[in-house]
């Protein structure tokens, strides 16, 4: 398997985690439920400031831009922080990206951020700055009420041993192998964000998304295509498309957009905002055959806080 990037050193009991609210407001009982798991983890959990606050004129998001990005960078410089996790999606992150000092952040030891859909940007622009994988994985509410899967997958990522992870019994669309660094997450942020992404050239691509129509969806894709951000992409994983509308259309329009591409291709991934949702290493190597798709965790070494 080519090699790609590690994500920084694994957790252990005891370490410090912050949580911090980067998108919309936070439902206060699925995170509290989400907190619990992370303290029976054994984890020392800090809260960001507006973890639990509400914009006051927009009520989409969970406080200002500014103080979001103060959040998250506080949780970044804190030297006892060892991971960050969101507390949800939903949407704001796109907003933040041009607020933060990546000149601060990369000066700091590295941290493993966690998160998905929303996410994607920030997982991408920390891949590509800060030089260490990141995690697409659930949001800590998705921890509250997920299934046991999707949390134990994320345990045995930030605590557990490296090696491949095999995420198989996945449908052969076009058959073929590849291999790269993994890339992708939630198409509509893919979309809107193309500036802020890590290259699909030589990579495995996942996609996934929620609560978009087809026609939505086809905008995004066809956005990605005539963005030219796919070209060069040597696989492509299908995960879940929740609430997107009858499932046989957007089958039909994923594979319509997508089957020109001519690499391999799979579809069923068990990523995204169905259960389970199972955490992987963006920038991690990734391997794409016989119905697989197999990521290669591999951890930085563990440095004195």
């Amino acid at each position: 398997m080519r090699p790609g990037l590690a994500l920084p050193a694994a957790l252990e009991p005891g370490d410090r985690v912050a949580v911090v609210a980067l998108s919309s407001p936070v439902p206060v009982d699925r995170l509290d439920a989400g907190l619990a798991v992370l303290r029976g983890w054994g984890l020392e959990v800090v809260e960001g400031r507006h973890l639990r606050a509400a914009h006051p004129d927009l009520p989409y998001l969970a406080a200002t831009d500014e103080e979001r990005a103060a959040d998250l960078t506080a949780a970044w410089l804190d030297p006892r922080v060892r991971a960050v996790l969101v507390g949800r999606g939903g949407y704001g992150v796109p907003r933040l990206l041009d607020l933060l000092d990546w000149q601060a952040l990369g000066a700091a030891p590295p941290r493993t951020l966690v998160g998905f859909s929303d996410v994607t940007p920030l997982l991408h622009a920390v891949v590509r700055r800060l030089g260490v994988a990141a995690v697409h994985g659930p949001a800590v509410t998705g921890l509250g009420d997920g299934d046991d899967v999707t949390r134990d997958s994320l345990h045995d990522l930030l605590f557990g041993a490296e090696g491949e992870r095999v995420l198989g019994g996945l449908e052969t669309v076009v058959p073929g192998s590849a291999e790269g660094p993994l890339v992708g997450g939630n198409l509509a942020l893919l979309a809107a964000c193309t500036g802020d992404l890590l290259p699909a050239d030589g990579a495995i691509v996942v996609l996934e998304d929620v609560d978009e129509s087809p026609h939505r969806l086809d905008r995004a894709l066809t956005s990605l295509l005539r963005s030219g951000w796919l070209d060069g992409a040597k696989g492509i994983v299908l995960g879940a498309f929740t609430r997107c509308g009858e499932p046989d259309v957007v089958r039909a329009l994923l594979l319509e957009r997508l089957r020109p591409l001519g690499v391999p291709m799979t579809a069923g991934a068990p990523l995204g905002h169905d259960e389970p949702n199972l955490a992987v290493p963006i920038g991690g190597a990734a391997r794409l055959a016989d119905g697989a798709l197999v990521v290669d965790v591999r951890h930085g070494a563990r440095s004195a806080r």
